[in-house]
């Protein structure tokens, strides 16, 4: 279960990945459980194998990065 500062709360399946490529990392159990949140915010469970939380946002909401940020001003530019 992922629970998000904005109160969004949701899971994310990953097996699709599992055994594959560098996601063979998690074949074992273990390694799959020994995950870390950086800094930055990233899942980490290796120095080759992290994911960004965004995307997961994004799958829990049902929406795209284009329909999540339509009507948000990302950038501000002081002319």
């Amino acid at each position: 279960m992922l629970e998000f500062e904005d109160g969004v709360t949701g899971v994310v399946d990953l097996s699709a990945w599992k055994g594959k490529g560098v996601f063979e990392y998690w074949d074992i159990e273990d390694n799959f459980k020994a995950f870390k949140i950086t800094k930055d915010k990233k899942i980490e469970w290796s120095e080759d194998l992290d994911m960004d939380p965004d995307a997961f946002y994004l799958k829990i909401i049902g929406k795209t990065f284009e329909e999540y940020a339509r009507n948000k001003q990302l950038l501000w530019h002081s002319h």
